[in-house]
């Protein structure tokens, strides 16, 4: 299952040209060759759910492109933070061209040793990212598959200092080869030295969204 790289409406000329090369592809069953291919999963929506520690209201950040591909321009709220606080943050996938909407957070679930949610961009500090002095948020992951390696459905950011910076959200769908597990533990920091397209697997979704720490 997969979704086009999308930077918010601030970035259009970027979205122009990720969205005419990138497109809708999709997670299924585990492969045991790499020639096998996976059926599709369609997500047209990445929501992040935060909740303050130490009391304040939850709110929610949502990329919605609930036409599909190739349809009319997404939607993406922006997250606003307050500086010095800690949230529990919550990541989940629909595909809303079902009636009633796909929950395919499901199957990520159900298929967690196979998956992994990555958290990078400009201004953030995360497993999966080089140190940055100017990051104004700071991701953790706060739940882990059967074999003990992070998954990212659960986290915990921290809003480090006022500013403003980019979230990345992707998922990778990273199945057996030739029967043999192919996620590990040390893949946050592959993507850190040499990018996503590092990884094995393929990616699900992958969506930006703007961040502000106030």
């Amino acid at each position: 299952m997969a979704l086009r790289t999308i930077t918010t409406p601030r970035s259009l000329l970027a979205y122009g040209l990720l969205a005419t090369s990138l497109g809708v592809a999709g997670c299924g069953d585990s492969v045991e060759k790499p020639s096998e291919e996976n059926e599709n999963e369609v997500i047209t929506t990445v929501t992040l759910g935060f909740t303050p520690e130490g009391g304040g209201e939850p709110f929610e950040a949502s990329f919605r492109d609930a036409d599909g591909d190739g349809g009319g321009a997404p939607t993406i709220d922006p997250v606003t933070l307050s500086s010095g606080r800690t949230y529990a943050v919550t990541v989940s996938f629909l595909n809303e061209l079902e009636a009633p909407p796909e929950d395919i957070t499901e199957e990520v679930d159900a298929e967690s040793d196979q998956h992994q949610v990555f958290f990078t961009g400009a201004g953030v500090q995360s497993p999966a990212t080089a140190a940055d002095p100017d990051a104004v948020v700071e991701q953790d992951y706060d739940d882990t598959d059967e074999n003990g390696l992070p998954v990212g459905l659960a986290n915990s950011f921290i809003a480090l200092q006022p500013g403003g910076g980019e979230l990345t959200v992707t998922l990778r769908h990273i199945p057996p080869v030739n029967g043999a597990a192919v996620k590990t533990g040390d893949l946050a920091a592959l993507v850190a030295t040499d990018g996503l397209e590092a990884l094995p697997g393929s990616t699900d979704a992958s969506v930006t969204f703007d961040v502000t720490v106030e």
